[in-house]
């Protein structure tokens, strides 16, 4: 499947993170990945309130909290630039879907 959403199909998501030599390529392209599973979970569940919504963006956020180990394990980690490149892209999903959501909560369950 592959995103529908117009605003989204040639968005780049982790453009910050793709530009720092700090973050690995192939660790990036993972999370490039869990956003774009995040739009197809969203464009086929539809959810009808920002409940819903968090509920979907709590489970890619905890993708990324086991992506953050293999972070470690190649001597870099989610720090604040990545943090807030990733909390962004998060918003901006939540933007094209039509949802006025909390940043914060949309990553309510991360752990880096």
């Amino acid at each position: 499947m592959s995103i529908a959403n117009p605003q989204l199909q040639h968005y780049d998501f982790l453009a910050y993170m793709q530009r720092d030599a700090y973050f690995p390529p192939p660790l990036v392209q993972k999370g490039r990945q869990i956003l774009i599973r995040l739009c197809e979970a969203i464009e086929a569940q539809q959810p009808q309130s920002l409940e819903a919504l968090y509920v979907l963006t709590h489970a890619a956020t905890d993708e990324f909290n086991r992506l953050a180990e293999e972070f470690y394990e190649h001597d870099s980690e989610i720090e604040t630039a990545a943090r807030e490149n990733i909390g962004e892209d998060f918003g901006v999903v939540a933007k094209a879907y039509g949802f006025e959501a909390d940043y914060e909560e949309l990553i309510a369950t991360r752990d880096w």
